[in-house]
């Protein structure tokens, strides 16, 4: 008898790990920005927070709008071709790796996340032009360290990288941890390198109690902050204009109708390190 297919064995053990019973961030968030990767269980719950806050699904789908803008800006303004992007979630349309080499065919990408789920489709996120390379870390945000240390199989650190964290912050339950966490990621890149932030922000009742219904529901809990905290992120970094600002009105771009005017209860910024 012939020995079994490793891939096939690595991708039964990912399936042994993913659970359906629960609601889960990415498929959740999957859901809201018109994904297919998502279950009932994930469907009901995004059904139920939009009675009660309809307008989490406009923070969803802006947020998506806002990391296609900073990396346009980053790439075409800014000449950066490097991008860590931690947190990655599911694949959708205009991920990371897409914006960046369309506008700049020879940028690299490292994508990381540990969701089991995230890795079953990572096959998704490793397309490529054949300038520049795209690359998946099975890594932990929790582990700065390993993951910088990890990404230098793929990124140059001896260039400008920028970092990005969106809609992932909120995950890490206190605030001095969360700010540790991004200041030991800064710390080990050079001189010129990037922040790209964006999270829910408790900045509307809705949203407050959107949250309290979802880490109510056996999803891993997912925290709310003020604009002051996102803001705290940034200490030390020069931001881009216009600072830190909900995310539709991060230098929106004339004519496009994907995104919104509209207020919502998420704010990002893009900083730089001297």
């Amino acid at each position: 008898m012939s020995d079994p297919d490793p891939q096939l064995v690595a991708a039964a053990e990912i399936r042994a790990r993913i659970d359906t019973s629960k609601p889960h961030s990415a498929r959740f968030w999957n859901y809201f920005v018109g994904g297919k990767d998502n279950y009932e269980v994930d469907r009901e719950l995004g059904d139920h927070i939009k009675q009660i806050f309809p307008g989490l699904v406009d923070v969803a789908r802006t947020s998506r709008h806002f990391l296609g803008r900073a990396v346009r800006y980053l790439a075409v303004d800014q000449g950066v071709r490097q991008f860590l992007d931690i947190g990655t979630g599911l694949p959708t349309a205009d991920n990371t790796h897409e914006v960046a080499q369309r506008l700049a065919p020879d940028a690299r990408i490292v994508y990381v996340d540990n969701d089991p789920l995230v890795l079953a489709h990572a096959r998704a996120l490793l397309t490529t032009t054949p300038e520049g390379e795209t690359a998946y870390l099975d890594a932990d945000l929790y582990d700065p360290d390993a993951i910088l240390k990890a990404a230098a199989g793929t990124l140059d650190f001896s260039r400008p990288i920028a970092v990005m964290i969106l809609n992932t912050l909120g995950h890490v339950a206190e605030y001095d941890r969360a700010r540790a966490l991004v200041s030991r990621l800064m710390e080990g890149l050079p001189s010129g390198s990037y922040l790209v932030i964006s999270d829910s922000t408790s900045t509307s009742e809705g949203m407050i109690a959107a949250s309290d219904a979802y880490n109510s529901s056996g999803a891993v809990p997912y925290y709310v902050r003020s604009v002051e905290e996102i803001g705290g992120f940034f200490d030390g970094l020069e931001l881009a204009e216009p600072g830190i600002v909900q995310v539709t009105r991060w230098r929106p771009e004339p004519g496009d109708s994907s995104g919104t005017d509209a207020a919502v209860d998420a704010y990002g910024g893009v900083g730089r390190k001297a």
